[in-house]
């Protein structure tokens, strides 16, 4: 039951709300200022009404009192006809709401009710921000390797910055995990965070999605669009693979980040925003520069403060770290006591190579709580392409690129994550596309240009059977 405070010097107003509010309410009274301070420090009330005019100490000097203690606590002020200018002023200085006497007590509960609820409201969306802060903390990114060490250190210095952060790494290192970890560890944590694939949206839509539209603006416009610039106002909107952005939407990009204003498709004014934007590839964008698909002056404009992250093959000491975490997480999500893993099982997982990074980890540990009955993950839950002898990870099916000409090796190795990916995902493209941190698109247009027919799954109707599920 929640408890009210009641500070009124007249005896029927206390009287009134005695028998009114009695059963809903646990009721505590005072009959003046001073008292009334008294009793919020020693009752701990939900919710103060608070009367303007009473003796010894009046209504505006125990608001006053009672918000340098709490400033969230609420406060209704009780006020006679003559008073609704002091009423308002009381607002200004911090109170809730007010009522004005003689007052009608269905208002009054109408009143209640909803302040009350408000409050309950602003506690979960607070403890949600919390939980959330927690989730995209810094202790989310996993690794003790000299190579991680430097990824937390960089963060911890730009973090609560407005300066633009361009994300480095291949797919699956953790780019919007850090994004989220610069985001909820800035000023700008308790407004929106926008995150936008680039490669996953047709480029005829990318624009609308980024800047929104206007009603009207082409045939299936029937309302207003808010994009996510101006949905990410004062928070921060994550750019995943903006090499994958045409040249006419780069330009337009970069001049919303250089005049901090844009327009919306089919618009005619400027919309202000305070957005910080943090970018992410896979691609190396010098090179995208040299073949005309990168604008240079974008790249400078977001390339402030690169981050780079490591793959896993560079940072092999974190692997045993990352399955621990990943146990952990996987079980608590099940409701699962932890599961540990034997050493054999853990010497095979570290010496493997981790084409996908640590999302394929996570996946595969995933994968592996779900299917495993036992309390302990051994060498053989583990999947038969994964399972091999330490110390030989890739040996087998990982050639040597050092001869090869560059555009050669990088067919050979894309052949090889893609054709690994399929295996692990049992030829569910969809699933394959999200080991490797691509489209489904992408990944059928690579296929093909790769000549990767996918003889269990064909053009991908098989997705539509059980695998999907």
């Amino acid at each position: 039951m929640k408890k009210i405070l009641v500070i009124d010097d007249e005896i029927s107003v206390q009287e009134s709300f005695r028998n009114f509010l009695k059963r809903e309410y646990a009721l505590v009274f005072a009959s003046d200022g001073e008292e009334g301070v008294r009793r919020f420090q020693e009752a701990f009330p939900d919710l103060i009404l608070l009367d303007l005019i009473m003796p010894r100490m009046d209504g505006m000097a125990a608001l006053k009192r009672i918000r340098e203690a709490d400033e969230k606590i609420p406060i209704i002020m009780l006020t006679a006809t003559r008073t609704i200018k002091t009423a308002v002023e009381a607002i200004k200085a911090g109170a809730d709401d007010y009522l004005t006497k003689p007052f009608d007590l269905e208002e009054l509960k109408w009143l209640l009710a909803k302040t009350l609820s408000n409050r309950d409201l602003e506690k979960e969306v607070q403890a949600l921000r919390t939980e959330v802060s927690k989730r995209y903390g810094y202790e989310n990114i996993v690794g003790n390797s000299e190579a991680i060490q430097a990824v937390f250190e960089k963060i911890r210095h730009v973090a609560d910055t407005k300066t633009t952060v361009l994300l480095l790494g291949e797919s699956g290192t953790g780019k919007e995990l850090v994004a989220k970890a610069l985001h909820y560890n800035s000023s700008r944590r308790n407004h929106p965070f926008m995150a936008i694939n680039c490669a996953a949206i047709p480029e005829t839509l990318l624009e609308t999605e980024l800047f929104g539209h206007e009603r009207g603006a082409f045939t299936d416009a029937q309302s207003r669009r808010i994009g996510r610039f101006e949905q990410a106002d004062h928070g921060t909107l994550f750019l995943d693979e903006v090499a994958e952005l045409s040249l006419p939407c780069q330009a337009k990009i970069l001049r919303a980040l250089e005049e901090r204003k844009f327009m919306r498709v089919g618009g005619s004014d400027l919309i202000e925003t305070d957005v910080r934007v943090i970018a992410a590839t896979n691609k190396d964008l010098e090179e995208e520069i040299r073949k005309g698909r990168f604008r240079e002056d974008l790249y400078y404009r977001i390339n402030v403060i690169p981050i780079f992250l490591p793959p896993l093959r560079q940072r092999k000491e974190d692997i045993p770290l990352l399955i621990k975490h990943f146990l952990d997480k996987k079980s608590a999500a099940e409701g699962l006591p932890p599961k540990s893993i034997t050493a054999e099982a853990m010497e095979i997982l570290s010496g493997y190579e981790w084409p996908g990074n640590i999302r394929e980890i996570e996946n595969l540990i995933e994968q592996m709580v779900t299917l495993s009955s036992s309390q302990r993950i051994d060498v053989d839950d583990i999947p038969p392409a994964i399972r091999r002898k330490p110390g030989r990870s890739g040996s087998n099916d990982l050639i040597s690129f050092r001869e090869l000409p560059l555009e050669q090796a990088v067919e050979q190795l894309e052949r090889q994550m893609i054709s690994h990916a399929l295996e692990q995902s049992r030829h569910v493209q969809t699933r394959a596309a999200k080991l490797l941190g691509i489209s489904r698109r992408q990944l059928k247009y690579k296929m093909d240009a790769l000549g990767l027919g996918d003889e269990k799954q064909g053009s991908g109707a098989g997705e539509q059977g059980p695998g999907k599920n």
